[in-house]
């Protein structure tokens, strides 16, 4: 089994290549939505949560996530603190999840993939990539954010060029959906055919 991670920064279209991926039949493991679901599943990270943050960060036993962004992403210690906490659950949700695949290649997409260090435990990293002005304007549209949000989140994440670095492969993503999936169906013949 091969182990393939999936990044790029916000806006780029790694979930929408993941999702390509997954339709194309290969499992793929989303660690930014199972992080989210751990945080409001595991009381140990809801226990330094409320620590941290007071019992608001909870409503109603789930995460209030844009409060818990309008702190970490203004204060770098606070979102360093909080991925110490969180990248090791994901981990090992991802090892036990990992056991149940059975398909050569499994897919494992993070939008700190490099940053978090767990690209080391892949076998080949891929970078989804975008003209930067191209993602602000997709986040601003998706998300509803301003620009100063979407370079907030920005600033958070490693920069195209550190991530093109070390990448073992470069999908760009500057046009249509269409071209997307095209992109993404020879990325997929490309990996068939680099272990066959």
């Amino acid at each position: 089994m091969k182990i393939i991670g999936i990044t790029g920064g916000i806006g780029s279209g790694k979930t929408k290549v993941s999702k390509f991926i997954t339709e194309a039949g290969y499992p793929v493991y989303f660690a930014d939505d199972r992080a989210r679901e751990i945080m409001n599943e595991s009381e140990k990270i809801k226990a330094y949560l409320i620590k941290e943050y007071g019992k608001g960060i909870y409503i109603k036993n789930q995460l209030n996530r844009s409060l818990l962004a309008s702190i970490v992403f203004k204060k770098n210690k606070a979102l360093e603190n909080l991925n110490k906490i969180v990248h090791p659950e994901v981990f090992l949700d991802f090892e036990r999840w990992k056991t149940q695949q059975t398909q050569e290649f499994v897919f494992k997409e993070a939008a700190i993939l490099f940053e978090s260090g767990s690209y080391r435990f892949s076998d080949f990293n891929v970078t989804v990539e975008a003209d930067e002005e191209l993602r602000i304007e997709r986040v601003m549209r998706r998300n509803h954010f301003t620009r100063a949000q979407v370079l907030e989140r920005m600033a958070n994440q490693w920069s195209s060029q550190q991530r093109q670095e070390k990448a073992d492969y470069i999908l760009w993503n500057n046009g249509s959906l269409v071209d997307l999936e095209k992109v993404t169906g020879e990325f997929l013949l490309f990996l068939s055919k680099k272990w066959n």
